[in-house]
């Protein structure tokens, strides 16, 4: 699998924000990410994309979709860095896998799919459709949300990947969602924390700087 495609270990939590547009995968990823202290990883086609409109007026092809998948692992692995036990993705390779067979007559890049069937996450969130539709310049297809939503199901199932479906409004899929990944939490042990890190980092300068003051006395 290519590197640049390839996630970096790190001992997180990783949740994953999975479904068809405009179902309010962004807003409850921030809710997520504030909820937990943590960060959120953004879905980076939205800004490849926007720029692509802004600059060609054109919209995604299939030509963009490794691009798109590269840039989201880069940001992915730099985040992640910077989370405290949990990271919240707005997407991953695998909802770029659906899309690039949705939208591109079933063709999907070697390398893409060896990545997106590699990388592994703790869990899923499948939104529902059940959210008003918002445009903007760069969605499409409103017409076949369900069948969109089926297709995104279809490959959580089809790859064996642990998945919660969240329906209702933002109160109610907050309150699921954090349900489930408590447990999740739980189960593990040894967590990254950046915040920890920054206090070992504290506690290592506030010792050599104690040694340093001693070493003066008189």
């Amino acid at each position: 699998m290519e590197k640049k495609l390839t996630q970096k270990p790190i001992n997180l939590v990783k949740v994953v924000l999975f479904g068809p547009e405009s179902t309010g995968k962004t807003t409850l990823s921030r809710h997520l990410a504030r909820y937990y202290n943590t960060v959120w990883a953004p879905e980076f086609a939205r800004e490849y994309l926007q720029k692509k409109w802004n600059n060609e007026r054109k919209t995604c092809e299939a030509e963009d979709l490794l691009p798109i998948a590269i840039g989201q692992m880069k940001l992915e692995n730099k985040l992640a860095k910077r989370a405290d036990k949990i990271l919240i993705c707005d997407t991953d390779l695998l909802e770029t896998k659906v899309y690039s067979e949705e939208f591109y007559g079933g063709f999907v890049d070697k390398k893409l799919d060896n990545a997106a069937s590699e990388n592994q996450y703790d869990l899923y969130l499948l939104t529902y459709i059940d959210t008003p539709w918002e445009e903007d310049d760069l969605r499409d297809r409103p017409e076949l949300r369900l069948e969109m939503f089926n297709a995104f199901e279809k490959s959580l199932i089809d790859n064996n990947r642990p998945y919660l479906l969240l329906k209702g409004d933002k109160e109610t899929r907050l309150k699921n969602a954090v349900e489930t990944i408590d447990k999740i939490i739980a189960s593990k042990e040894n967590l990254y924390s950046f915040s920890d890190s920054l206090l070992d980092l504290d506690m290592h300068f506030m010792h050599q700087n104690t040694d340093f003051g001693n070493s003066f006395d008189y």
